[in-house]
C-alpha cells in the first residue's frame, strides 16, 4: 500500500490499528462517537462491533492519540472496558504510540558531518 491509499494526512509509516473493547454503548451514542471520531484529522478508519461492543480503528498515531479517542468516547457517554487484557492492551497502545510521535520528531544525524557537541563543531 501507498501513503495515496490512506485518508489526507495518514501516512503508511505512521499508520496503527488498534481494537478497543467498549463499555455502555447504545446505538445512539455509537453512531455519536463515529461521527466524531471519523472527522477528526488523522483517522482512517473507524468502526464500532455493537454486538461485540468492539471499537475498531486505524489512526496515524502523529496526528492523533488513543488518549484523545478515549474522550471522544467519554464524551458520549461510553467507556473503555476496565478489564485486566483492555488495561493491557491500553498501556501498551500508549507506549507505541508515544514512541511513533517521539521517532517522527527525531532528526536524523548525517554519517557525513560530525554529531552535535563534538570538538570538530567548536
Amino acid at each position: 500500500m501507498s501513503n495515496l491509499d490512506h485518508r489526507a494526512g495518514v501516512t503508511e509509516v505512521n499508520l496503527v490499528h488498534r481494537k478497543i473493547q467498549l463499555i455502555g454503548l447504545t446505538e445512539l451514542n455509537r453512531t455519536k462517537i463515529i461521527t466524531e471520531i471519523d472527522a477528526a484529522f488523522g483517522i482512517d478508519s473507524v468502526t464500532i462491533d455493537i454486538k461485540d461492543a468492539l471499537l475498531d480503528i486505524a489512526y496515524d498515531a502523529t496526528h492523533i492519540n488513543l488518549d484523545a479517542i478515549e474522550q471522544i468516547v467519554i464524551k458520549h457517554g461510553a467507556d473503555v472496558s476496565d478489564g485486566w487484557w483492555e488495561l493491557l492492551k491500553e498501556g501498551y497502545y500508549k507506549f507505541v504510540d508515544e514512541n511513533i510521535m517521539e521517532n517522527a520528531k527525531h532528526k536524523p544525524l548525517s554519517c557525513h558531518q560530525a554529531p552535535p557537541r563534538s570538538k570538530k563543531n567548536r
